[in-house]
């Protein structure tokens, strides 16, 4: 009976030596798949930068920012039922691409990593071409400021939501940046300049929120990029893609010594599924002037069970344009304080809005609008 007792106590060690070398060969494989991402070559790494692979969001929530972005490594782009939009031709494992002599080639869907990324970029903020020199510059893109990969079929289509007004300069350094930091991570984007008429208090969450509406109606996007006009993004690993969960891609500005101020920050630079940015009912209408609305965002994330997910900030590093602040929002924190009951009538639901001019110009598509004062 001892035997008998020793060969099944063996056995059963060897099964367990078994499984754990399988998680341990599953846990390698992808966190070689997380590094490949990650490794620049020793020229392009920044003085005194870290090589922190490990980014952890607080201590209370379930899940960390880490499995986020191996699983959008692994699987990229969400799927089209989740997403509750139609499906695209582009979204096949394959396309034929007709060529002038007749003959076809068939694309394949682009890599889940580009091949092409440089790790840190460039910033440049002065001697900035001028519109007309830029389209001639950018003559690639299509009208609306649109560019897809013509070497493979996008994994994800991205609309590029900017809230402006006044500040021409931003805009064009903005544009002149991400024209040539987008294309090289092969995805399929728009840009849409969303400005308010006329002179009255700044609504950027409103602005937002027509952005949206206005890409949805030009195409089937399927997920939105907040982006402001003054932050340019300083490594093209911070992959403007379609998020697993919300993703709070601004996380270490110049302005702010590279670190992040607040752990429930969530404004910027931000990213949300078309599924997400309905789920929480997006932004608020109701946050006139500076501050308040991004907070309030992340509060109806938390309020949906959705969490804000972060790239390292090694990675999600951004330079921010000179710029005078503007007047606060002095009733930021009584909407602040009340958000958790409007938010099933005041957002995306409840949003109006009039259209003065949309004109899809070569490097982004302009949307001109009045925003009335809502009540709820």
């Amino acid at each position: 009976m001892l035997e008998n007792d020793s060969a099944e106590m063996g056995g059963n060690s060897r099964t367990y030596l078994t499984l754990k070398a399988l998680i341990a060969i599953i846990f390698c494989l992808i966190g070689l798949q997380y590094l490949s991402l990650l490794q620049v070559n020793e020229k392009q790494r920044r003085p005194g930068e870290s090589r922190a692979l490990f980014y952890f969001e607080r201590d209370d929530q379930k899940q960390n920012s880490l499995l986020d972005d191996i699983s959008e490594f692994l699987k990229p782009s969400v799927s089209l039922s989740e997403l509750d939009i139609l499906p695209l031709k582009a979204t096949t494992t394959t396309e034929k691409k007709f060529f002038g002599n007749g003959t076809s080639s068939e694309l394949k869907v682009c890599p889940m990593i580009p091949p092409n990324l440089h790790g840190a970029v460039k910033v440049q903020t002065d001697n900035i071409p001028s519109m007309e020199e830029m389209e001639k510059t950018y003559s690639f893109l299509e009208d609306g400021g649109r560019f897809k990969p013509n070497q493979c079929i996008a994994r994800h289509r991205v609309a590029i939501i900017v809230p402006f007004r006044d500040r021409e300069e931003h805009l064009r350094t903005f544009l002149f940046h991400m024209h040539s930091f987008l294309p090289r991570q092969q995805v399929d984007y728009g840009i849409f300049i969303v400005e308010q008429d006329g002179a009255g208090a700044f609504n950027r969450a409103m602005l937002l929120n027509v952005g949206a509406a206005e890409a949805l109606k030009s195409y089937d996007f399927q997920c939105f990029i907040f982006h402001d006009v003054d932050l340019l993004p300083e490594d093209d690993r911070n992959l403007y893609t379609c998020p697993v969960q919300p993703r709070h891609m601004s996380v270490a500005i110049n302005n702010f010594l590279y670190r992040l101020p607040y752990d429930d920050i969530f404004g910027g630079v931000s990213a949300m599924t078309v599924d997400q940015f309905r789920q929480v009912n997006g932004f608020s209408n109701m946050f006139w002037g500076w501050g308040g609305e991004d907070d309030d965002m992340s509060n109806r994330l938390r309020q949906k069970k959705l969490y804000i997910s972060r790239y390292p900030a090694n990675i999600a590093r951004y330079r921010m344009l000179k710029h005078n602040k503007d007047k606060a929002n002095p009733d930021r924190f009584k909407y602040l304080y009340s958000g958790a009951k409007r938010i099933d009538k005041d957002g995306y639901n409840s949003l109006k809005y009039k259209p003065v001019k949309i004109v899809p110009k070569r490097l982004f598509t302009w949307i001109l609008v009045d925003l009335p004062h809502l009540t709820l």
